[in-house]
């Protein structure tokens, strides 16, 4: 119903999400209908028999005006009840925000076009559904001012200090209200000790003014050694009389300048963290330090699991596993944490890989709160300039049974507090959103911030729904739009799982430098124990419990059972719990190295699809998302070739077992960049060397000459697609022009920092590996094709092959 001409909103506080519902209201269906509606806040008279209402508040704020809902079900903290009917609206909210909540789903079910008549309740799964944001106080530092931000700037720090203006972090609080999110971590979990300053406490306070009328509360992340680094204790040892007095007083302070704070987030003794530990304390003694100052405010503390020591991590110890730092750190504690404690574990043991097992540590807190933790930005898995939509991923952990007791214990029902009856848990998604107009830095990246808002409020939803809905809200209801964006969509993590790393061997990218571009040299003989363990002949990690790390019996028994058998440990985990020959036999039939040739040669020929099938849409959506987003799906294209060469390459070169189809190392239409005529070139090693075709590409002789790269083409007169293979690397601006004989098919500048978002890399490797392709170009044979590149600043212009392609043909 919609024909009403009047919205009351049952508050007249301008700080009220109640207010905030009814000028949402106002403004979505002017918005959505081209209709004005009146908004009156306050006291409801009841409804007019000439004039249809919607009325919005919390219903005792509606009872209180004389309404009367029947048989109203039980809602639960943020719950509401939505009911259209035919002469009114009422969106009535167990607390305020659950009403806001009511008010955005009401105006997401106008605006995907259901006009339908609805009564129902809608209640959270779980009442902990926090964002964290990694954002510093200063720009700099080795990732910026957004930590595994790809989006930009941070939106509420800059130069050491909370922004003037938060028009940005409030319109923040008001897309998370329409997710159904109610708090926001707003500093990196590797903290700085600054934040509790007076200064960055009033600015905080600001944040969190501008926040409040949507219903999202603020909480902030804690440097645990926080009372020495300041300067105001020699200890940070959490049993300490003066520590814990410390933190009781500057917690006080926090809630002084905002009554309604969250809570702490707290990384402790991992990554060179200090924490309880460097007192020889347990990690409950650390929690519990924040928790107990926290307690009578009404705040939490959430206590992240991703502990481990990367300095002592020795991988020719064959036992030796960071996947199982989380259990064995916290064994003994469950029960010692106090019931404003929630324990924040990421979905995996190890760290947001393209697939991993579900982390152990759920099964092991049965008296213990816990959150799942969740990566919204995609930090292994292509940095928004690949094309991931991680739900499917994020319900293979959600919807994992992990038979505790031999006893249905589903990973969300255990984070619901359900399971084990628990009053506290939910979920903690790292959005890490910028300045950028996307807010992630591309536009079908924002289909998971929206979808984990869903998940966390319902963990059961098809992640097609999802999408559905989202696609519908974003782009319209254009059948070929929403057909085009869910099918890509849908491919879109498998598929990436396939040209970068499969059988559970994690995302086989460069973990030393940037987590982005390919490097699975990187992935063994490293303190982070992201391993491998490939050597010559065999590959993957032994976590069977008698031969190997034991990481498999960390798990209920069922589960161990099935993943300490090589029989019955499914494929996609296969090199995640077993050390195998590369002619290991799959259950396909396959060994798993025609395995890994076939994947990335599947995945990247399917990568190819994504920009044509985008193209289609043309006229469908505005030019500039159009644009934006086809620039994207064009880069990955070229990006997913240059994943599955690295990888073909590298364990072609270990292994020496050739790919049964010839395709690794034979690239017939490939014109290496070192067998062309230099003139103002050079030769250079790649290092690593299999993110360069024959390990070698060109750069100039010097930083301040051009070079030319130029050979005769031999092929058939015909048209072709000309494909350069080029680095485009994060500290310069170089230049390139291809000619045939004198007449220039294109150019281009290497500012891939500017518009993919974010810089991939300062260095010729397979993060700064770009290709660019002409199409269609008319070649006739004998013809001379050259290539002129300019260097800038310290970046050579490096060029590492051409590809003369027939139509339709990609290599």
């Amino acid at each position: 119903m919609v024909g009403y001409g009047h919205i009351v909103a049952l508050n007249d506080s301008e700080s009220s999400p109640v207010h905030t519902a009814g000028l949402e209201l106002q403004q979505g269906i002017a918005g959505i209908f081209g209709k004005d509606c009146n908004v009156s806040h306050g006291k409801w008279r009841g409804a007019s028999s000439t004039d249809s209402v919607a009325v919005v508040g919390t219903v005792g704020q509606f009872q209180s005006s004389g309404g009367d809902i029947k048989q109203l079900p039980q809602l639960e903290e943020d719950g509401f009840w939505l009911e259209v009917n035919s002469s009114a609206t009422y969106i009535l909210g167990q607390n305020e925000r659950g009403a806001l909540y009511g008010a955005f789903e009401y105006l997401s079910m106008l605006a995907q076009g259901n006009m339908t008549q609805v009564s129902y309740a809608s209640n959270p799964d779980a009442p902990i559904r926090w964002i964290n944001q990694w954002d510093n106080l200063q720009a700099g530092g080795t990732h910026g001012s957004v930590e595994r931000g790809y989006g930009g700037p941070s939106i509420f720090f800059a130069n050491g200090s909370v922004k003037d203006d938060l028009s940005r972090a409030a319109q923040y609080a008001r897309l998370l209200a329409s997710i159904k999110v109610n708090a926001v971590v707003v500093n990196n979990v590797n903290a700085n000790e600054s934040m509790l300053t007076d200064p960055i406490m009033d600015g905080l306070g600001r944040i969190a003014d501008v926040f409040r009328p949507y219903g999202v509360q603020l909480g902030m992340s804690l440097y645990f050694a926080s009372p020495l680094a300041l300067g105001d204790l020699e200890t940070f040892d959490p049993l300490n009389a003066s520590v814990i007095e410390w933190w009781h007083n500057k917690t006080d302070d926090i809630y002084r300048r905002i009554p309604d704070f969250a809570g702490y987030l707290v990384k402790a003794n991992s990554e060179g963290q200090p924490g309880p530990l460097t007192y020889n304390r347990t990690l409950a003694d650390g929690a519990n330090l924040f928790a107990k100052a926290i307690q009578p405010h009404g705040g939490v503390v959430m206590f992240r699991a991703f502990v481990y020591d990367s300095t002592n991590l020795n991988e020719s110890h064959w036992r030796e596993d960071r996947a199982n730092a989380a259990v064995d750190f916290f064994d003994g504690l469950d029960g010692k944490f106090d019931d404003n404690v929630i324990i924040q574990i990421k979905y995996g043991p190890i760290d947001f890989q393209v697939r991993e097992p579900t982390s152990p540590l759920f099964a092991h807190l049965q008296q213990t709160n816990s959150a799942i933790e969740l990566q919204i930005s995609q930090e292994y898995l292509g940095q928004q300039c690949h094309l991931v939509y991680l739900p499917p991923l994020w319900k293979t952990v959600l919807d994992f049974d992990l038979r505790v007791d031999h006893q249905p214990s589903l990973v969300r029902n255990i984070i619901s507090g359900d399971r084990f009856k628990r009053p506290l848990g939910g979920y903690a998604g790292v959005a890490n959103v910028g300045t950028n107009q996307t807010w992630l830095g591309s536009h079908l990246a924002m289909s998971n911030l929206y979808t984990f808002g869903r998940l966390a409020w319902d963990p059961t939803t098809d992640p097609v729904s999802m999408l559905l809905d989202w696609t519908r809200l974003t782009f319209g209801l254009d059948p070929s739009v929403l057909q085009t964006i869910v099918d890509m969509s849908m491919e879109s993590w498998p598929n990436y799982e396939n040209y970068t790393g499969n059988l559970g061997i994690q995302t086989l990218t460069d973990i030393l430098y940037g987590h982005y571009g390919p490097n699975p040299a990187s992935q063994d003989d490293n303190p982070w124990g992201q391993w491998t363990r490939a050597d010559a002949d065999t590959i993957g990690m032994d976590r069977t419990i008698e031969n190997g790390t034991r990481n498999a019996g960390q798990y209920p028994s069922e589960v161990a059972s099935m993943y300490d058998n090589i029989d019955t440990t499914p494929d996609n985990l296969l090199l995640w719990f077993h050390h195998v020959p590369y002619t290991q036999r799959l259950k396909s039939g396959t060994t798993v190295i025609q395995h890994f040739y076939d994947a990335h040669y599947n995945g990247s020929a399917r990568a190819q699809t994504y920009a044509p099938r985008w193209q289609a849409l043309e006229g469908k959506i505005d030019e500039q998302r159009f644009n934006e987003q086809l620039f994207r799906l064009v880069y990955q294209a070229g990006h997913s070739l240059v994943w599955r060469d690295a990888i073909n390459n590298f364990y072609f070169n270990k292994s020496q077992i050739p790919d049964e189809a010839g395709r690794v190392e034979n690239h017939p239409y490939r014109i290496e960049a070192e067998s062309m005529e230099l003139d103002g070139y050079e030769l250079y090693a790649v290092s690593p060397f299999h993110v360069a075709s024959n390990k070698t590409c060109i750069v100039t002789s010097s930083n301040s000459t051009q070079g030319t790269a130029s050979t005769t083409l031999s092929v058939d007169s015909g048209k072709y697609d000309l494909a350069v293979n080029y680095y485009d690397m994060a500290i310069g601006r170089s230049q390139w022009e291809l000619y045939l004989n004198d007449n220039m098919v294109g150019q281009w500048i290497g500012d891939s920092d500017l518009t993919l978002g974010h810089a991939p890399s300062n260095y010729i490797d397979g993060h700064s590996a770009t290709r660019i392709t002409f199409k269609s170009v008319q070649v006739e044979k004998g013809d001379m094709l050259r290539i002129v590149g300019k260097p800038d600043g310290i970046e050579p212009a490096p060029i590492d092959y051409v590809s003369v392609l027939p139509e339709g043909v990609v290599d």
